[in-house]
């Protein structure tokens, strides 16, 4: 296998499959964050993910971390902490501060600088990239965002400014999202934190079968209007506990 350099005059990228091992997943570089290119590359089970100033790298991952809505997972101590949260949760209102607040969220090599916050607010502009964002007050303090594909939520960065802001944003997401006919968020690469949350790993051909088969559905008519979700609550929470 090898790594494919990506003409700037087309949009064509080489299948998922030929990605390498070693680095996992790493399937090509070069091209740009146009909205047709980053549209193109989300259809395929594709995402771009580098340093800021490098070439940009196309990654497609085997296996892929992905999270069931239903399957989120709340500890005892976190079911504790909201039931006395005091944190409200909003959609699609606050799209540039949420992707800025990733991209300085202190931590070392984050791979959000100047060209990926502007491409994602052109998707978001274009309706296809969308952000969840905790508030206590009037402060920012936590959210997430990712780009729909049907039925398929592609996460791709979160932040917290207070315990469990991040966490506020992704289950009242978890919520939402089934509630509007959602069935499946991709969280690209497993990490502790999402392990955490109920997140697992999946073959990518079972992910890109998945992908094909969420696609072409739809959700709730106006599902992503700026809306404000909820206030987080967990006492009628039917999601498993331990």
């Amino acid at each position: 296998m090898r790594l494919y350099r990506l003409s700037p005059d087309s949009l064509r990228f080489p299948p998922p499959t030929s990605a390498l091992h070693d680095p996992n997943g790493l399937l090509a570089f070069g091209g740009d964050l146009s909205p047709e290119r980053l549209l193109t590359a989300y259809h395929m089970g594709i995402f771009p993910w580098y340093s800021p100033g490098d070439a940009i790298l196309w990654w497609s991952p085997d296996p892929r971390a992905v999270l069931y809505p239903e399957e989120f997972h709340i500890s005892r101590s976190l079911k504790r902490f909201f039931r006395r949260s005091p944190f409200r949760v909003t959609l699609n209102q606050a799209f540039a501060e949420v992707i800025a607040a990733c991209a300085e969220r202190g931590m070392a090599g984050t791979w959000i600088g100047p060209e990926v916050e502007l491409a994602y607010r052109r998707l978001h502009a274009l309706g296809q990239a969308h952000s969840v964002e905790v508030w206590q007050g009037d402060e920012l303090v936590g959210g997430m965002y990712g780009v729909s594909q049907g039925a398929l939520f592609c996460g791709e960065s979160m932040f917290s400014r207070r315990d469990n802001a991040s966490k506020a944003a992704l289950l009242t997401f978890c919520r939402f999202f089934r509630q509007q006919g959602g069935k499946l968020i991709d969280c690209q690469v497993l990490n502790s934190h999402t392990a955490s949350l109920g997140a697992r790993e999946i073959p990518r051909r079972d992910y890109l079968t998945l992908l094909s088969q969420l696609q072409p559905l739809t959700l709730a008519p106006d599902c992503w209007q700026p809306q404000t979700l909820s206030a987080v609550s967990v006492d009628s929470d039917p999601d498993r506990c331990e």
